[in-house]
C-alpha cells in the first residue's frame, strides 16, 4: 500500500496548495481576515502530506518495490543503500517530487518566519506560492505520477544510471533545487508587493535575506555539480557550457543581479522597478531550465528522457506564469516612483551598472543555450554552440562587472569624489597590475594577465575594505582586528567575503586555463609517463569486485625529482545490470595543483589508453565558491533584519498594504 499511500498524500497536497491559492489571494482583496488566515495552515499541511508522500516513495526505493514502474526503472536489489536513497530523485517523477518537496520547505518557511509581516502581505506570498504548487503537484499527478504501478512487477530493476552512482549525487541535486526553488520565494515577494501596489524600501529589506539564502543554495549546487562533473566523466574538466549547466547558471547571473539591486532598493529606496523585474528573470529562468531538462528538447548527461506531453505542460506552465507575471509588472510598475536621484559617480550607478552588465551575460548565455534549439525545431538545420562562443561573448562581458565589484563597496552612497575613490584603491590597483606583470614576465598570455589582474583586484579592493574599517575603529590594532568580526554588520561581512570568493574563483580559473597540461599515451605495467615534471609510473593491474559492479583497478606510483608523492589508484567498472562500462578517475589533490589520472580503453591484454593531467591551483575554483556561499550566509544572517521584524510588529495593522491592493 504504500504507493497508493504516496498517491493519496499527493492528491491532498493539491487540494491543500489550491486553499492555498485561492482563500488567501481572495481574502486579501476582499478584505476577509478569516480568509487570509487560511494561509499558514494550508501551507503547513501541504508540506506535510508531499514529506510524506516523499517518505513512501523513499521506503519504496528502500525495500526495493518493484512493483512501482519508478523504482524498477532506476534501483536494483544489488544497489548500496545509500544509492538506493539517492535514486529517489535519480529519474524524472522522483526528482520532480524533490522539486515540489522544496517548494513545500520554502512554503512552511515563509509561514512559519514572516508572522511579524503584515497579514496582507503574507497572504498574497503564501497565495502566489501556493499557485506554483498547484501547478507542479499537477504536473506530477497528471503527467509524471512517481507511484504509477507496474503490474506484474519487475523482478529486478534496470538500476540506477552508473553515472549517477556517486557521494556527489546524494548532495547535489538538493542544493541545487534548494536555489531553483528558493527564488520562488523571491518571485512570490515580487508579485505581492505588486499586488499591493506599493515597492518601497520595506519589500526589499523583506524580500532580501530569503533571496540570499537561495542564492547561496544555488551557489553550493552548482560548484557540486561542477565538482562532481570534474571527478566522475574522466575527462579533467569542470565546466562544458552544456545546456543544462547555462539553465542552472542563467537564474544565478539573475540572482546575483537580484542581491545587488535588493541592497540598493533597500538602502535607497531606488531600482525598485528593475529589482522586481529581476525578482521576476530569476525565477523565470529557474522554470525554463525545468523545461530544458524534462522536456526531451535536448541530450545531456544532466538531462531527463521524457515524453512530449511533459514538455507542453511545463511550457504552458511556463508561459502562464512568466506571461502573468510580466502583465502584471507592465500593469503596475508605471505606477512607481523613480525614488531619489544619484550622482554618476556612486555606488549606485556603479551597481547598475553592474546588474547591466549581468544581465547582458544573461542574455548572451540564453541566446547561445536556446539558438540552436529553436534552429532545430524549425527545421532550419543544426547548430552546434559550444565553449568558443560562450568565452567570447561572456568573457568581455563579466570581466568590467568584476573590476566594478572592486570599487562599488568603496564608492559612497549618492555621489563620490573619484580622487577619494582612486586614492583608497591605488594599493589595490598597484597590487593588481604587479599580479598581472609577474604573469606576464612567467610567459603567460594577455589574457591571462588580465585575468590575474582582476583576481588580485579584486581581492585587493576586498582587504582595502577591511582595511578601512580597522582604521576608523578604536583601540590597539589588535583588538580592532580581533573585534572585527563582531563589530562589522553581518550583510557587509558577508559582501566582502562573497566579492573575495569571485577573486580566489577567477585566479582558479587563469591559473588551470593557463597552465594546465596533459597528455594521452599508451601504458602497460612497468611504464612510466612524465608529465609537468612529475613521473607517473603504471605498477599493476588488477581486477575486484564491487557490490553491484565488476571492476579493474590501476596502481601508479607517482614521483617528483625522484620523491614519492604517493599512489594512485584509477579504475574502470563494468555494472552488471546495464553492462555499462565506467571511468573513476584518481585524483591526487593539493593546495596549488592536481594530479589526475583515468584509464581510457584497453589496447591489448595488458595496456590501455591513460591520460594523465596536472591541474595548477583547481580546487581555488569550489574554494571561491565555498566563499561565496558563505558570505552569502552570514549576509542572511545579519542582525538588523531580525529588528526590523521586530519593529514591524509595533506597527499599525496593515496601513501600509490595504486589502483593495492600492497604495
Amino acid at each position: 500500500m504504500t504507493g497508493e499511500i504516496g498517491h493519496f498524500c499527493l492528491i491532498v497536497a493539491l487540494m491543500l496548495a489550491l486553499v492555498q491559492a485561492i482563500l488567501p489571494l481572495a481574502g486579501a482583496a476582499r478584505g476577509v481576515p478569516a480568509w487570509m488566515a487560511a494561509a499558514q495552515p494550508a501551507a503547513q499541511g501541504q508540506f506535510l502530506f508531499i514529506a510524506m508522500a516523499f517518505g513512501a516513495l523513499t521506503l519504496a526505493f528502500v525495500n526495493n518495490d518493484f512493483t512501482l514502474q519508478v523504482v524498477a526503472n532506476h534501483s536494483n536489489t544489488q544497489l548500496p543503500l545509500e544509492y538506493r536513497i539517492a535514486a529517489v530523485w535519480g529519474g524524472h517523477e522522483g526528482s520532480m517530487l524533490l522539486w515540489v518537496l522544496m517548494l513545500a520547505v520554502w512554503s512552511v518557511a515563509v509561514s512559519v518566519f514572516s508572522r511579524r509581516l503584515p497579514g496582507v502581505f503574507v497572504a498574497r506570498v503564501l497565495g502566489v506560492m501556493g499557485l506554483l504548487a498547484s501547478g507542479f503537484i499537477g504536473f506530477l499527478l497528471f503527467t509524471s505520477n512517481p507511484f504509477a504501478r507496474l503490474l506484474p512487477g519487475a523482478a529486478e530493476g534496470r538500476d540506477l544510471n552508473p553515472l549517477l552512482q556517486d557521494p556527489g549525487m546524494v548532495f547535489h541535486p538538493p542544493m541545487l533545487y534548494m536555489g531553483y526553488v528558493g527564488f520562488s520565494v523571491a518571485f512570490a515577494f515580487a508579485i505581492a508587493a505588486l499586488l499591493g501596489g506599493r515597492l518601497d524600501a520595506t519589500w526589499a529589506r523583506w524580500s532580501r535575506p530569503w533571496t540570499t539564502v537561495a542564492w547561496m543554495f544555488l551557489t553550493l549546487g552548482i560548484a557540486l555539480g561542477s565538482y562532481w562533473a570534474y571527478y566522475e566523466l574522466g575527462w579533467g574538466g569542470w565546466w562544458f557550457w552544456d545546456p543544462v549547466e547555462n539553465a542552472s547558471f542563467l537564474p544565478w547571473l539573475a540572482g546575483t543581479a537580484l542581491v545587488h539591486s535588493l541592497a540598493v532598493t533597500e538602502k535607497r529606496g531606488v531600482f525598485r522597478s528593475w529589482t522586481v523585474m529581476l525578482a521576476i528573470l530569476a525565477f523565470s529562468f529557474s522554470l525554463l531550465g525545468t523545461f530544458l531538462v524534462r522536456s526531451g528538447v535536448l541530450t545531456s548527461v544532466h538531462a531527463f528522457a521524457t515524453d512530449p506531453k511533459r514538455g507542453v505542460y511545463i511550457l504552458g506552465f511556463l508561459v502562464a506564469v512568466v506571461g502573468g507575471s510580466l502583465a502584471l509588472f507592465a500593469w503596475r510598475a508605471p505606477r512607481v516612483g523613480l525614488g531619489s536621484g544619484f550622482a554618476a559617480a556612486s555606488r549606485e550607478s556603479m551597481l547598475l551598472a553592474n546588474n547591466v552588465l549581468l544581465a547582458v551575460a544573461a542574455a548572451a548565455v540564453m541566446l547561445g543555450t536556446l539558438y540552436p534549439l529553436l534552429l532545430d525545431a524549425l527545421s532550419l538545420g543544426k547548430l552546434s554552440v559550444g565553449p568558443p562562443y560562450f568565452e567570447a561573448v561572456f568573457v568581455p562581458l563579466i570581466a568590467p562587472a568584476i573590476f566594478l565589484m572592486g570599487a562599488g563597496p568603496l564608492a559612497r552612497w549618492r555621489d563620490t569624489p573619484l580622487p577619494d575613490l582612486a586614492r583608497r584603491l591605488r594599493w589595490a590597483l598597484g597590487a593588481a597590475v604587479i599580479g598581472a606583470v609577474v604573469s606576464l614576465s612567467a610567459g603567460s598570455s594577455l589574457a591571462s594577465a588580465f585575468g590575474v589582474l582582476l583576481a588580485v583586484w579584486v581581492a585587493g579592493a576586498t582587504l582595502t575594505a577591511v582595511a578601512d574599517r580597522v582604521r576608523n575603529a578604536r583601540g590597539p590594532l589588535a583588538a580592532r582586528i580581533a573585534q572585527l568580526p563582531r563589530t562589522m554588520p553581518r550583510s557587509e561581512l558577508g559582501m566582502l567575503l562573497a566579492h573575495l570568493g569571485i577573486g580566489v574563483f577567477v585566479f582558479g580559473v587563469t591559473m588551470v586555463k593557463t597552465w594546465e597540461v596533459e597528455k594521452d599515451v599508451r601504458m602497460q605495467p612497468g611504464d612510466t609517463a612524465t608529465l609537468g615534471g612529475y613521473s607517473f609510473r603504471l605498477d599493476s593491474l588488477g581486477e575486484y569486485t564491487g557490490p553491484n559492479y565488476v571492476g579493474l583497478r590501476a596502481t601508479f606510483y607517482v614521483t617528483q625529482d625522484g620523491e614519492p608523492l604517493g599512489v594512485m589508484h584509477p579504475e574502470k567498472r563494468m555494472y552488471n545490470a546495464q553492462g555499462m562500462p565506467m571511468t573513476e578517475a584518481a585524483i591526487d589533490a593539493g593546495f596549488t595543483r592536481d594530479l589526475y589520472v583515468s584509464l581510457g580503453e584497453a589496447i591489448s591484454d595488458q595496456a590501455w589508453a591513460v591520460r594523465v593531467q596536472v591541474k595548477p591551483f583547481i580546487n581555488w575554483i569550489w574554494g571561491g565558491a565555498l566563499l561565496m556561499a558563505l558570505g552569502g550566509l552570514l549576509a542572511a544572517t545579519d542582525r538588523r533584519y531580525r529588528l526590523a521584524r521586530q519593529a514591524k510588529q509595533r506597527e499599525p495593522a496593515r496601513g501600509a498594504y490595504p486589502a483593495g491592493g492600492r497604495a
